[in-house]
């Protein structure tokens, strides 16, 4: 009956408001989630985080905290094997060679031949821990490491974090630049170059196919001069072959840098034959020249020279990336973390820094601080070692550090190398063979250094690069379709 409608209606009312205010709460709840992470991110890790625990068990041995699992991060954890109860942090669960990232970059190798999982590393090592996680703060007056995944007390705290891209401020050339320092990066960087000639063959528009064939390069060091050399080896061996449809006597490929020559750190002689090795294979060099603007077409520079690519590698510089919690006193502007003789951080105990995050002036003959590779890093990681091993807490014995430079080396394609080791100078072939033999020795991993060595073979008697693979698309949209 009508009556009885009515009354079914009137009892279904509350329930109905109750669903409606339920739903407003949860929207409202939602909204102020959102807000709330948009302002305060670290509230990731908090309260609206699961609960997670660090679960490192508590023995008899001092515990020594390291952050980063780079070149200083891995020497000391190996120095200091069943001598101190040792936990490793990092956000990956990988060490990456990332001298060889230009080649992933470029289709030469597989990315997964110059990562190694760092559990595997330390195999049958007793009383070691890796957590992959975030460090987001050091509470040194309670000896606390705040991280993604709780927190953990430590004895020492060694901070080996590397270090990440500098752009010196400028906002346009970090937005538009495309960054090379992790296998991430490198993989979008191929995916890019890739792309582009993709889009190349299919725009209409001669001005923007010109733009698209086009790279520039920021950065005249090693990482700047071995990418530049092996996008010469595409031009002229590989990228003709796949884009028949395209002219690359149109493809320009320009380095930039600020120093009036190339390989700033190496004699100039080195400089001179790097240079030349590059002309060679059609890069154009640009030297006392700076970047002051991108906007994602338009390089403008220093004068009056400005260039049209739609892409640039920015290769020019570093910063060290240092976590929140230090003094602000110990920090400088490029983000490296003062340290003394012994990587001790400027105002701390038993806090230190390794490698490209480090800043020292003790050391006589780098007064202005030592050059951000990995030479050093590793050599400050042995004496770390050393030091809290032989020495311990006595800092009184502990020994200063003191940079042993090896020597340098890069390679310009095949065939074209410059190598500095002490008195031994030397360009060309030979100088090629030894840049191989060291950067396959340096490998983590036998597997690594056959599937690398193989890949190089490969290349070298068929001129060509077999991972031109769009595995990661980074300007289109990945598209749904068939596969092989």
């Amino acid at each position: 009956s009508r009556s009885e409608n009515a009354l079914g209606r009137e009892a279904s009312r509350p329930y109905g408001n109750f669903i409606a205010l339920k739903t407003l709460a949860l929207a409202l709840f939602l909204t102020l989630k959102t807000l709330a992470l948009a302002l305060f991110p670290a509230l990731k890790t908090s309260i609206f985080a699961p609960a997670m625990h660090i679960d490192i068990p508590n023995v008899s041995l001092q515990r020594v905290v390291i952050i980063g699992g780079g070149f200083a991060g891995l020497r000391l954890a190996r120095k200091l094997r069943n001598r101190f109860q040792v936990v490793l942090i990092d956000r990956n669960n990988y060490h990456t060679f990332q001298p060889l990232l230009y080649q992933v970059a470029t289709a030469g190798i597989e990315p997964d031949s110059i990562v190694f999982p760092i559990r595997k590393i330390f195999k049958g090592y007793r009383h070691f821990h890796f957590r992959m996680a975030e460090a987001l703060e050091v509470k040194a007056a309670e000896r606390l490491l705040v991280t993604s995944i709780g927190e953990i007390e430590y004895d020492y705290l060694v901070i080996a974090t590397g270090s990440d891209t500098n752009y010196f401020g400028m906002e346009r050339p970090k937005k538009h630049g495309m960054p090379m320092k992790s296998v991430r990066e490198a993989l979008d960087l191929r995916s890019c170059i890739l792309e582009n000639f993709e889009m190349a063959i299919t725009t209409a528009d001669l001005v923007e196919r010109e733009a698209l064939m086009n790279y520039v390069i920021v950065g005249g060091g090693p990482t700047g001069v071995e990418l530049a050399g092996a996008l010469g080896e595409l031009k002229r061996h590989v990228l003709p072959n796949d884009y028949p449809e395209l002219d690359f006597r149109r493809m320009q490929i320009h380095l930039i840098d600020s120093n009036e020559r190339l390989l700033n750190g190496m004699e100039e002689k080195s400089s001179e034959k790097s240079k030349r090795y590059l002309e060679q294979l059609d890069v154009h060099v640009w030297l006392d020249l700076r970047v002051t603007d991108y906007d994602g077409r338009l390089i403008t520079t220093n004068t009056h020279e400005t260039f049209r690519a739609a892409t640039m590698i920015w290769a020019a510089g570093v910063k060290g990336e240092f976590i929140p919690g230090l003094p602000a006193e110990s920090i400088l502007r490029n983000g490296r973390i003062k340290v003394d003789g012994s990587n001790c951080v400027e105002g701390l105990e038993n806090v230190f820094a390794l490698g490209d995050v480090a800043f020292m002036t003790t050391d006589a003959a780098f007064p202005q601080g030592h050059p951000q590779v990995a030479q050093v890093a590793m050599q400050q990681g042995d004496l770390l070692g050393q030091n809290l091993t032989r020495a311990g807490k006595d800092k009184t014995r502990w020994k200063s550090f003191t940079y042993n430079n090896k020597g340098s080396m890069a390679t310009i394609g095949r065939n074209r190398a410059v190598a500095e080791i002490g008195k031994f100078h030397s360009q060309g072939f030979v100088a090629w063979m030894l840049w191989l033999f060291v950067h396959l020795m340096s490998l983590v991993g036998f597997r690594n250094r056959l599937v690398v060595l193989f890949n190089w073979i490969v290349n070298y008697i068929n001129y060509d690069r077999g991972m031109r693979l769009i595995i990661r698309p980074f300007k289109t949209a990945p598209r749904h379709g068939a596969e092989d």
